[in-house]
């Protein structure tokens, strides 16, 4: 539940439209639910202003099944992230109104209940290659699912820097930029010199050798010495896409 649903909620109890057994049974589970598995955070939304989201990689399908049944049933924005594909076909047989970003790696269900949030600008998307794109679309997903505008730059890298900066007026429009990128990992300091803005740098574990998985990535940006890059963990594009949206969250 979030701040617009309970809005709803108690509005629909005023004006009659909702009989107050009824929000009491809506309410029953708030802030949280527990099942055999785990205890569900309803309430985290309306909490921190961004939803609990299933992470799908170590759990099994009949889990993922178990806890998005009940996400679905509250009406809200469903997430689980880190899901395979053959884990979806699973849990897509078994609940109804998901759909899976199978690039990202990503269910999504109650699409219809994104509400858009009160955004300051647009938030920007880029990856350095093609193989950043798992992660760069987690991020593009999650951002966009939190209610917010994005747009996406891919396979821009420092390879070929004539391609990123043939989109300086997209840099220069967004907001907030994320930026993607495995390998040695230059791109965010290269965009962080570009922009006046905040950039939140991803590193991938896209690479082989002496990438070491990702952490030369991680260490080469940790090391930026252009201002406003800020680092998340490595392949945590879900991460830059919350961190993303709550800097682009209008104050009220």
């Amino acid at each position: 539940m979030n701040e617009e649903s309970l809005k709803k909620l108690l509005k629909e109890v005023r004006e009659g439209g909702c009989s107050v057994p009824e929000a009491i049974k809506q309410l029953k589970h708030w802030p949280a639910e527990s099942i055999d598995i785990a205890c569900i955070d309803h309430h985290r939304s309306l909490r921190t202003g961004l939803p609990e989201v299933v992470y799908g990689e170590d759990k099994s399908a009949a889990q993922i099944i178990a806890i998005m049944k009940k996400m679905m049933a509250k009406s809200c924005l469903a997430l689980a992230t880190r899901v395979s594909h053959e884990k979806a076909l699973t849990v897509c047989r078994e609940v109804d109104g998901l759909t899976y970003h199978e690039t990202a790696r990503m269910l999504a269900g109650n699409e219809d209940k994104v509400e858009e949030a009160g955004y300051r600008g647009t938030i920007l998307v880029l990856s350095a290659g093609t193989s950043d794109m798992p992660v760069a679309e987690e991020a593009y997903l999650t951002a966009r699912y939190l209610g917010n505008p994005v747009e996406k730059l891919y396979d821009v890298g420092v390879a070929g820097i004539h391609r990123l900066l043939g989109y300086k007026q997209m840099l220069d429009e967004a907001t907030v930029l994320i930026v993607v990128a495995g390998m040695e990992g230059a791109l965010p300091s290269v965009v962080g010199g570009l922009v006046d803005k905040p950039v939140i740098a991803v590193p991938t574990s896209v690479g082989y050798g002496s990438a070491f998985g990702g952490i030369t990535a991680l260490l080469g940006m940790l090391n930026s010495c252009a201002p406003g890059v800020a680092v998340v963990n490595i392949d945590n594009g879900f991460g830059a896409g919350c961190m993303a949206a709550t800097i682009n969250r209008k104050n009220e």
